[in-house]
């Protein structure tokens, strides 16, 4: 678990009563978070909960109805989302924003910031079976091996705020259980404040260091991480309904 009291207080991503929607309609209403440099902060909740709105939100890619998002200093400008790029955001959407037909290898020399190989070669020390891979077509990739791709290439960019979109999402267990802590640690190395949006509950939890729950577009409970591991009930209540963290944790146990 990360210490969040070692980590640079000034916060990095701000948001104050946060209301966005589509079309006029309200997905998510009224959220308000924060995230320092080296922190981790978890987004939960289950499917239609407002998970992907809020970080789309906070991404600047989908215009927020009212309240405000800061990032890096700033404020999001949902008209040029593309000037917090430059500031040192990067955001990992859930299909990832690979091109199939590109190799391994012209992804990481399109991404990045300098010419020299040290950056990548320190990032790919973080996926040892990504540096195998390099000549190897996107298409041809597993999922755990294409979202190692697309975290290499957002790390590649040396980014002060990573926002991932559902890292899981149709991956095994196993793989999710390498690539989160990989997430926390360089988090703590870096200082690189990261915001994930998450469905497996217990996994997130033990790599963040605070975490909240959205459903029906509200946050209906947010903590510190290692509290709301230790909290189940509350979590249940919040999140899923009796019985269903433990079945989670169960298959996990099991794959």
């Amino acid at each position: 678990m990360a210490d969040a009291d070692s980590t640079d207080t000034a916060p990095v991503l701000t948001a104050e009563a946060l209301t966005a929607g589509y079309n006029g309609v309200v997905a998510v209403a009224d959220v308000n978070l924060s995230v320092a440099a080296g922190e981790v902060l978890s987004i939960l909740g289950p499917n239609g909960a407002g998970k992907t709105t809020t970080l789309l939100s906070l991404a600047g890619v989908l215009p927020t109805m009212s309240g405000q998002v800061t990032v890096l200093g700033r404020p999001v400008d949902s008209s040029r989302p593309y000037r917090m790029a430059r500031r040192g955001m990067r955001f990992v959407p859930d299909d990832r924003g690979l091109f199939p037909s590109m190799t391994v290898r012209e992804h990481l020399r399109l991404a990045r910031r300098r010419p020299d190989q040290r950056r990548e070669q320190a990032v790919l020390e973080r996926f040892p079976a990504l540096a195998k891979l390099r000549s190897r077509t996107v298409g041809l990739l597993s999922g755990g091996e294409q979202q190692m791709l697309a975290i290499s290439v957002a790390l590649l960019a040396e980014p002060r705020l990573l926002m991932v979109d559902e890292m899981s999402l149709g991956l095994a267990p196993m793989v999710v259980e390498q690539m989160l802590p990989a997430i926390r640690d360089l988090a703590r190395a870096e200082g690189i404040g990261v915001v994930l949006v998450e469905q497996h509950v217990g996994l997130a939890l033990a790599v963040s260091d605070r975490a909240l729950v959205l459903n029906h577009g509200r946050v209906v409970l947010e903590g510190k991480a290692d509290a709301l591991l230790r909290e189940r009930d509350r979590v249940e209540s919040a999140y899923f309904g009796a019985g269903e963290f433990a079945d989670e944790e169960r298959d996990s146990e099991r794959a």
